[in-house]
């Protein structure tokens, strides 16, 4: 059985820049609780969570250099860096795209109604007039309507101003409008 050792923050800290495993393992072991309560401040994914958890502990692992004992406690650095790598995953791109990803259950009632209106357009010609279309009013339709982008998306997508993208629109509903009246 291995013995367990209980540092002190000097010891620790010691410890820490000579890269002692048990010294993280110490770390990791006291601080993970503390740690884990500020990440759940910001992200309530529980796997996420622990994703960011293990992020900081490699962080400090590998910067531990960085740390300096004159301006504020271990745990007080450790705080902020979790503090700061939690925000960076709130803003992470991938973060976001993992948000727009629907709920299991609401899958089968979106995917119904997603069938249900794909039916109500094919059966009245919708997609095809919208193919008939210029090219710059079809992309934009196609990219709102049918793909559920944002008109800033859109803008983005297309490298055009979002200005751009509203008159397209209009003007391609417009046109639409006359073909089906």
């Amino acid at each position: 059985m291995k013995n367990t050792v209980i540092y002190t923050e000097d010891s620790l800290i010691f410890a820490l820049h000579k890269h002692d495993n048990d010294a993280y393992e110490y770390l990791y072991t006291n601080y993970k609780s503390a740690l884990y309560a500020v990440i759940q401040q910001f992200i309530l994914d529980q796997e996420i969570a622990n994703d960011v958890l293990q992020e900081v502990f490699v962080t400090a692992w590998k910067n531990i250099e960085k740390y300096d004992h004159t301006k504020g406690r271990l745990f007080t650095w450790l705080h902020t860096l979790t503090r700061n790598t939690a925000i960076n995953t709130l803003r992470s791109k991938n973060y976001k795209r993992l948000q727009k990803n629907d709920v299991f259950e609401d899958f089968v009632y979106d995917k119904d109604l997603k069938e249900s209106t794909e039916q109500n357009i094919n059966a009245i010609g919708l997609r095809k007039q919208v193919h008939l279309l210029r090219e710059d009013y079809k992309n934009v339709l196609e990219l709102s309507y049918f793909n559920g982008f944002t008109h800033e998306e859109i803008a983005k997508i297309l490298d055009i101003p979002i200005g751009t993208v509203k008159t397209r629109l209009r003007n391609a509903l417009i046109e639409l409008r006359k073909k089906f009246v």
